[in-house]
């Protein structure tokens, strides 16, 4: 597997769940371009978007978490998932 898609490559992913003030979903979206935003979409239903979060801390992740997205003048609610992963061992050659 190519080592720049391996979703594993962080230690900690989060998927937020962001409920948005009506109309401004697309502000969220945007935010992929912060620096650990790796996907940000709008969607339907309870939520309004969900963006996608790698870090190598659990600091890295609160700071971008809250700083960048808890902190946006529009988002209403969040809930925020935590995905820890264990890269498999590497295999001999």
């Amino acid at each position: 597997m190519d080592s720049s898609k391996d979703l594993r490559k962080k230690a900690l992913r989060a998927f937020v769940m962001v409920r948005v003030k009506p109309g401004t979903s697309e502000d969220i979206v945007r935010s992929r371009r912060i620096k650990g935003v790796k996907m940000a979409n709008s969607v339907l239903g309870r939520f309004d978007a969900v963006v996608v979060i790698e870090a190598e801390s659990l600091d890295e992740l609160k700071r971008i978490i809250y700083d960048m997205i808890e902190q946006h003048p529009n988002v209403v609610h969040t809930e925020t998932l935590i995905s820890i992963f264990h890269p498999p061992p590497p295999t001999p050659p």
